[in-house]
Order: structure tokens, then C-alpha cells, then sequence
């Protein structure tokens, strides 16, 4: 792969992004691009995608790209229509769910076609010069670019917001941050917001005082007084209802909240860093989260990597595990091959997916692959089964609605030729919750 399209390590505190821009051309003539940085490029008909196209076969949010140290990733995000790859102007009907795209390759999503193209040298991007943050750890080149960011957004009072997939380590990165900025030696407080019932929302961030509902025989302190000369971690932000989002942004606003039950506003003086797995890019844009609360969630705004765009990390995260074993473990410990087989595996559960996994194979070396599977369904479902079971609860049913919120909708409104009102009817729901729904899961 040449490294006109890679990005290149050039020492210990620096690498080289390549100058790319992706360019899509509709069947009508119409050009549009979009430069290239570390950050992925969805492309789509979606108002919410990085790259829009305008065309009745592409999907909402049709494809993904990311510029990797292995060149140009495409990865297809489960299209109606499918992205197919090809060279020197002939695309080949080759579909492909993910690849890495050599120089001159053409890709094909409905009418429109897709190329990358250079405009100019590379630029030097800074990185940490080590390979962890706190209590995080990765030695690649992506994850040292994202130390690096982190590092100067923890000397920052600003809002931080981790986006990334389940298991990735986004509360360990929040800690990482606290643990470098000036508020290190204050409280560092979690507000997981999928965890908390709306009923409870104003009472468990604001506090309550004596009286303010039945129950409440005594003043609570809030989560938000708590983290006071410290920092507030609010995980899962995106599963905040949407009634609940004006009220958080108001505080965010004015430093500024009201315990339940009192008339005495009150200033708290903690900073925040938030998270979620959710793309509040897709959620705003179908009216499931506040556009203004996003903006002042992504003051600072990092995208966590998969495990899967980073296998390089794998080694050393493998390592860490078996050291933080009582007694201590070495990869010597690991059946044969089993580092070989860790690097080829797909990771849908990331970081947590792969320590889960590591425990298995320590407690039963003679599994082998067959601890990537679950021993009492086969084929893929195994190995979806034992993905699960490396999340927490929480995470493992949320994926497991995803998976039949999806599959449900896509049956219906096959079955309905794809007309929305019919579908709702015979679902028993709204047109209005189809169509959310429709977005949410990028079906057209």
C-alpha cells in the first residue's frame, strides 16, 4: 500500500496524515467531497452523514471510510443496495461489506460513484509520546493522535464529549482526563444516564431537600454538588430523554442548578466530560436529541476507535490483562497461536470483548477458537452469543433490541412493499415512530 494513502509514523511524537478529499459523482453530474482527517467519513443521503448524496439507491448512512496505518478503510454499514468495489474505471460487481482500498480502486454505491483523491503533501499530526493515558493504554498511531487531543483538552475547562462504540474505554479515558488537569485532586463522579429513570433525573443530579416528594425525609446532595472542584462524568449521555435534555443544557449554560423541591439556585463548579456509543449526529437529526445540547456537549469532541481499527493495540492489551492476573500471567500462559487468533477476530465487543475473552482462555486453554464462540448455538450465531456475553447487561440488551428493532422493521416494510402507513398499522405504532425508526437504524 503505497503511503500516499497511509498514515505514517514518522518518530515518537509525530506521524503523517496524507492530503485526501473522498469525491463522489451522481448520475446527474453532480460533484461533492470531503476532505479526509482521522475522523471516519459516513457517506449517505442523511443530513446527519459527513458526506450527502443525493440519490434514491444510496441509504441514509450508506458506507464508512478512515484512514488507517493500513491504508484507506471502506466498511459498508449493513446498506439496502450494497457498496462494490473496482479499478481504473470498471467496477466489477464485487460487493464488499469491508476492504482496504488500494490506489486507482473505484467504488460504487447506487448511482453514485466514490474515489479518493490527493490534493497536496501530507501534514505532520502531533501524538503522545507514550503508549498510554492514565489508566488507558494503546500504542497506535490513532490512539497516540487521541491521547495527544486528550491531553490538551484536560488543561481546558471546556466539555468533553467521547463518542465510541460499547467496550472501547470511554470512562477510562474521562478518568485519564480528570487525572491530568488541574482538578486531579478532586472527586470524580459518574452520572450514567441510562441507568437513571426519568422520574429520577432532577433529584439524583440536583439533590432534593427535606419534604420536596414522599419519601424524601432528608436533603440529598446531587451528583452535580458532589463533583464540586472536580469532574462530572455523565456516560451514556445520549440515552438522556429528550424532556430532560432542556434541563441539563440549562445548567451547562449557567453553572447554575435547583435541588428539587427548593426556590435557592445554586453554582457548582465541576467540569464535565460526557459519553456515548450513540451517534448524536443521526439522533439530532432525527429529532431524538437536542441540536443545541449537542453543541455544547462537543466542545471538545474525540472519537474513540473500535478495537477492530486499532489490532495493532492488541498485543499490549493482552499483555496488560495477563500481568493484572493474581498470580501474574505472561503470554506464555496462552494456548499456541493464540495472539494470531486474538488479531483476526472482528472485536463487535471491543476492548471488553478481548479481556472476557483472554480470562476464558487462561481458565480453558484447550478451547482454542472456540472460546471466540458459544458452545450451544453454532456457526456465527455462537460467536454473535459470546459477543454479548463480553458487555455488560445494560449494553447486551440494548444490542439485542437494536438487532430486532431492525430485523422487525426491515420484514414489515418488505412485506408492505415499503409503504410506511400499512407497515405501522399492521405493527400497531404510529407512522411517526416508523419513520424514527427508520432513521435510527439507516433503513429507507
Amino acid at each position: 500500500m503505497s503511503q500516499s494513502t497511509t498514515l505514517t509514523l514518522l518518530d515518537r511524537r509525530r506521524a503523517s496524515l496524507p492530503s485526501l478529499v473522498l469525491v463522489a459523482n451522481t448520475q446527474s453530474g453532480q460533484e461533492v467531497s470531503r476532505p479526509f482527517g482521522l475522523a471516519p467519513i459516513v457517506v449517505g443521503t442523511g443530513a446527519d452523514c459527513d458526506l450527502i448524496v443525493a440519490d434514491p439507491a444510496v441509504s441514509r448512512r450508506h458506507c464508512l471510510f478512515r484512514i488507517t496505518p493500513q491504508g484507506i478503510l471502506v466498511r459498508d454499514l449493513q446498506s439496502k443496495n450494497g457498496t462494490f468495489i473496482g479499478s481504473a474505471g470498471n467496477i466489477n460487481n464485487v460487493r464488499v461489506q469491508e476492504a482496504y482500498l488500494a490506489p486507482g480502486h473505484l467504488l460504487q454505491i447506487g448511482g453514485v460513484s466514490l474515489r479518493i483523491r490527493t490534493t497536496g503533501e501530507p501534514s505532520e499530526i502531533p501524538l503522545w509520546p507514550e503508549a498510554s493515558f492514565g489508566g488507558a493504554l494503546g500504542g497506535s498511531t490513532v490512539m497516540r493522535a487521541l491521547f495527544h487531543r486528550l491531553q490538551q483538552a484536560a488543561q481546558s475547562p471546556e466539555v468533553v464529549l467521547l463518542r465510541g462504540e460499547s467496550g472501547t474505554g470511554k470512562e477510562l479515558l474521562a478518568r485519564a482526563i480528570h487525572d491530568a488537569s488541574p482538578r486531579a485532586d478532586g472527586p470524580f463522579v459518574i452520572f450514567d444516564a441510562a441507568a437513571i429513570t426519568p422520574a429520577l433525573f432532577e433529584s439524583e443530579l440536583f439533590g432534593h431537600v427535606r419534604g420536596a416528594f414522599t419519601g424524601a425525609d432528608a436533603d440529598r446532595t446531587g451528583m452535580l454538588a458532589t463533583a464540586d472542584g472536580g469532574t462530572l462524568f455523565l456516560d451514556e449521555i445520549g440515552e438522556l430523554p429528550l424532556d430532560q435534555q432542556p434541563k441539563l443544557l440549562r445548567v451547562l449554560e449557567t453553572k447554575q442548578y435547583r435541588p428539587v423541591g427548593s426556590n435557592e439556585w445554586r453554582s457548582f463548579d465541576a467540569r464535565i466530560v460526557a459519553a456515548t456509543h450513540r451517534d448524536l449526529h443521526a439522533a439530532v437529526a432525527a429529532g431524538e436529541f437536542r441540536q443545541d445540547l449537542y453543541f455544547r456537549l462537543a466542545v471538545f469532541e474525540c472519537v474513540v476507535p473500535p478495537l477492530r481499527e486499532r489490532t495493532d493495540d492488541i498485543e499490549l492489551l493482552v499483555e496488560r490483562f495477563l500481568a493484572s492476573e493474581i498470580p501474574a500471567r505472561t503470554v506464555l500462559d496462552l494456548p499456541h497461536g493464540a495472539l494470531e487468533m486474538l488479531a483476526s477476530h472482528h472485536w463487535p465487543g471491543n476492548v471488553r470483548e478481548l479481556r472476557n475473552t483472554v480470562s476464558r482462555l487462561l481458565l480453558f486453554p484447550h478451547m482454542g477458537e472456540r472460546a471466540l464462540e458459544f458452545h450451544g448455538v453454532e456457526g456465527e450465531a455462537r460467536r454473535d452469543f459470546d459477543m454479548l456475553l463480553g458487555l455488560s447487561w445494560r449494553d447486551a440488551r440494548e444490542r439485542v433490541i437494536d438487532r430486532f428493532e431492525a430485523s422487525y422493521l426491515r420484514e414489515k416494510l418488505h412485506a408492505h412493499e415499503g409503504n410506511v402507513a400499512r407497515a405501522a398499522t399492521d405493527m400497531g405504532i404510529s407512522r411517526q415512530l416508523v419513520h424514527r425508526l427508520m432513521v435510527r437504524h439507516g433503513i429507507r
